[in-house]
């Protein structure tokens, strides 16, 4: 059942919930995903966003989400400058994702501080709320509204299992995951959406577990 949120959207900077504060919000989201700064962006804007993304603030709003800025922050609006003192480039490229794209989505092309390079798509759905489609190729389906871990880990029996009974042990349910499997390197890649905050310390228990490379949990967006 829709609530009186889903309705509203959330507190934001005008004039639109879904071509400002969701647009932040889903510029927040792969800022997360990408878990380090990002220095360099394309965002390929699809439909009613690539039509309207200067007049409505769209585009300063989803630079001010790569920046980590909440919708809310007043700095929003002067997210073009902080960009360029955070050493942000950035363009804007109207595209034609397909009939089957929600009119405000966007592909973002991101290269971190680190020099590695994700390309995430997702879309404002209105009321302010968003959703993420793919990540590197990966067909995923999160909203930022529950904690997400996120695992690099070798392609061994097991190790999914292990991921699983450290979750069991803490009474944390999986609420959506989706794997991502390479055939050259014997790695994959997990994102684990779960229905609850994790307890302190699981983080590092995942990263002890065998054939772990790397992990990372994802708190909701507006904590």
């Amino acid at each position: 059942m829709m609530g009186l949120f889903d309705i509203i959207g959330p507190v934001m900077i005008g004039p639109s919930s879904s071509h400002t504060a969701g647009a932040a919000r889903l510029g927040r989201l792969v800022r997360r995903l990408a878990g380090q700064e990002i220095k360099e962006a394309v965002l390929h804007l699809h439909g009613s966003f690539a039509a309207t993304y200067r007049g409505h603030g769209t585009d300063k709003a989803l630079i001010a989400g790569l920046l980590d800025l909440p919708p809310w922050d007043e700095r929003l609006r002067g997210s073009f400058a902080l960009a360029e003192k955070a050493g942000l480039s950035y363009r804007f490229v109207p595209t034609d994702l397909g009939e089957e794209a929600h009119p405000n989505t966007v592909r973002f092309e991101v290269v971190c501080k680190d020099g590695t390079r994700h390309t995430v798509t997702g879309a404002s759905v209105g009321g302010g709320q968003v959703e993420i489609s793919e990540i590197d190729s990966l067909s995923v389906r999160f909203t930022g509204e529950r904690p997400i871990i996120v695992c690099r880990h070798h392609d061994h029996p097991g190790v999914i299992a292990a991921i699983a009974g450290l979750l069991y042990e803490a009474r944390i349910n999986i609420g959506n995951m989706q794997v991502d499997r390479s055939r050259e390197t014997h790695l994959a890649q997990m994102y684990l959406e779960i229905d609850s905050l994790p307890p302190p310390g699981l983080e590092e228990q995942i990263k002890a577990l065998p054939g772990i490379q790397d992990a990372m949990i994802l708190r909701p967006l507006e904590e």
